[in-house]
């Protein structure tokens, strides 16, 4: 499942190879804000929520509540704890039971004033932790179908010039007509952070993007990740289960455990 807002971008034959201009780039987003926090230190996020999942002996309770200035925040704990419920509310992939989820002021959800904006309104794009590329599309056409309208697949020869932006950006220009059998864990993530950032989003959440990747093109992707969020000042929240992701990544690292916040 992906969840984008569609693009009125203009469709151009962009051809696959040619360079970004720093001009493109700066269509993507806004540089800079090196030190990751918001310039009047209002918080980003608030957020105060409280779902349960199951009923009976297998019911879980979860209640998070945390304000945050930071740009890059990694929620971290065991498996069950309640990390990717979290994401998936702040998304609007789930709906909680009570609470309240500000982004930048604005109100994405409230239960009490009957807030509640679909995933598109929030223009927050979620990366799974599986990548979620189609099979049967293209390089091009999985970072296109971000800018497509509706559910019509983007053609193979009119490709919006922007994913040829990210291509580049990114270092897979040369993978461009390739399929997602034909790729690498790590092209794979590359494509799908691509197809995340394409349409602009105003929040990037990430579902333990470096899960499925050696210690190595972790390395080398986090440190990615954290040039491309520097770059575009664009919020993120990742999931990881590593301390190592944690300590180079995060600006706040928040712990959860039996979905609640630890407190430190």
């Amino acid at each position: 499942m992906l969840i984008f807002k569609s693009s009125e971008g203009s469709v151009s034959n962009m051809n696959e190879n040619e360079p970004a201009h720093a001009s493109d780039l700066n269509e993507i987003g806004n540089v800079h804000i090196k030190q990751g926090y918001s310039q009047s230190h209002q918080p980003i996020w608030q957020v105060d929520l409280k779902h349960t999942l199951g009923q009976g002996a297998e019911q879980f309770k979860l209640a998070i509540n945390f304000n945050s200035v930071c740009q890059r925040i990694v929620l971290m704990g065991p498996s069950g704890a309640g990390k990717s419920q979290t994401l998936l509310m702040l998304a609007g992939l789930v709906k909680p039971k009570q609470g309240s989820i500000c982004f930048k002021n604005h109100m994405l959800f409230n239960t009490s004033k009957k807030v509640n904006l679909s995933p598109q309104q929030r223009r927050v794009s979620y990366m799974f932790q599986d990548y979620a590329l189609f099979e049967h599309l293209t390089v091009a056409q999985n970072i296109g179908f971000a800018l497509s309208r509706g559910l019509f697949n983007p053609g193979l020869k009119r490709i919006d010039y922007k994913v040829f932006v990210w291509l580049n950006r990114l270092g897979m220009a040369d993978a461009a007509s390739k399929y997602p059998h034909q790729l690498s864990g790590g092209q794979k993530q590359r494509v799908a952070l691509a197809r995340s950032l394409v349409h602009k989003p105003d929040a990037l959440l990430l579902d333990e993007p470096f899960a499925a990747l050696d210690r190595n093109i972790r390395g080398e992707l986090r440190g990615l990740l954290i040039d491309i969020q520097t770059e575009l000042s664009i919020p993120m929240i990742l999931i990881t289960h590593d301390a190592e992701d944690a300590q180079a990544f995060a600006q706040e690292t928040i712990e959860l455990h039996a979905g609640k916040i630890v407190e430190k």
